[in-house]
């Protein structure tokens, strides 16, 4: 196991902001963090790395207890903070020299060359670090990150503020990092985590609220319902549509669309096409559309 939360609570003052947290993170596995702001994603990132105490419970990393053996878990963790903290005035390669010499790493020419050329700094490598753009900087974080080959890697909003470009190039290192190291992500960024991560954790106002592989938190949108998107030829309203058993709303989508909300477990799509052909309505296209992780994430933090 790299990672066991085991009923922890963080306060700030009367702030509790995070209640009873439990959980527990595989080796290899790449898991979304999700939440609104202030929901406790980053208390609880800095609690693993040792950044701030925990106010009750435990946490271990890799077996090693973050109060007990702080150095050991700093050893086998690799954290990139929401506020990549960079000495804008070093140069790439000397940076990552000084985080190398930190980590007191043997070999550490050739260690700094392999991170240089895994995150593509090859070219900005003799720059100073305030001369590059975002996309670079991140990519200096995390190579200070992976720089003594930790196990687990914390990634705290690690595409913010990227353009669509470097957004894209982040995101694939990012999914070549998590092949080999079991990753924790946090991002606002829902195509982020359904093109990443194999696990979802959401959390709101300090509780977990959900956790799941992204394929099975997706259906609890709607407590599993089926959206389908349905165009007839003709401009005539469905009304006795919503009528049937299967159905649980219909919205008009603009034209001859329609948007029908179906019960889960139940084949919708041959009730419509039933409907239609007693009510002399031709179908053009019916199809259904998954639910996106997006939807989930607004039921469970939405008024809570």
């Amino acid at each position: 196991m790299s990672i066991r939360i085991q009923n922890v609570s963080k306060r700030y003052g009367e702030q509790l902001a995070l209640n009873q947290v439990n959980l527990e993170v595989k080796s290899g596995e790449v898991v979304g963090f999700l939440g609104p702001n202030g929901a406790g994603k980053s208390t609880m990132m800095k609690i693993i790395t040792c950044y701030l105490p925990p106010t009750e419970g435990e946490v271990q990393v890799c077996g090693f207890n973050v109060m007990e053996d702080p150095l050991k878990v700093k050893r086998k963790v690799g954290y990139l903070p929401e506020h990549n903290p960079l000495y804008l005035d070093m140069y790439v390669k000397e940076f990552l020299h000084f985080a190398g010499e930190v980590h007191k790493l043997p070999q550490l020419k050739k260690r700094v060359n392999e991170m240089i050329e895994l995150v593509g700094l090859g070219r900005e490598q003799h720059k100073q670090i305030g001369a590059l753009s975002k996309g670079f900087r991140q990519r200096v974080g995390l190579a200070q990150a992976m720089i003594h080959d930790p196990e687990v890697l914390i990634l705290d909003e690690p595409t913010s503020g990227l353009d669509p470009n470097q957004l894209v190039e982040i995101r694939e290192l990012v999914r070549q990092i998590g092949e080999q190291k079991t990753v924790m992500l946090s991002t606002h960024i829902m195509q982020e985590v359904e093109a990443i991560c194999n696990r979802v954790v959401i959390i709101n106002r300090g509780h977990i609220v959900a956790d799941g592989p992204t394929t099975d938190i997706r259906r609890m949108a709607d407590a599993g319902a089926v959206i389908l998107r349905v165009e007839f030829d003709g401009d005539e309203t469905p009304d006795g549509l919503v009528m049937l058993p299967e159905i649980i709303e219909v919205q008009p989508e603009g034209g001859n669309s329609w948007k029908v909300k179906a019960k889960g477990g139940t084949d919708a799509r041959k009730a419509i096409a039933a409907w239609a052909q007693q009510n002399d309505r031709l179908i053009l296209t019916l199809n259904e559309e998954e639910q996106k992780l997006e939807d989930v994430f607004k039921q469970l933090t939405a008024n809570r």
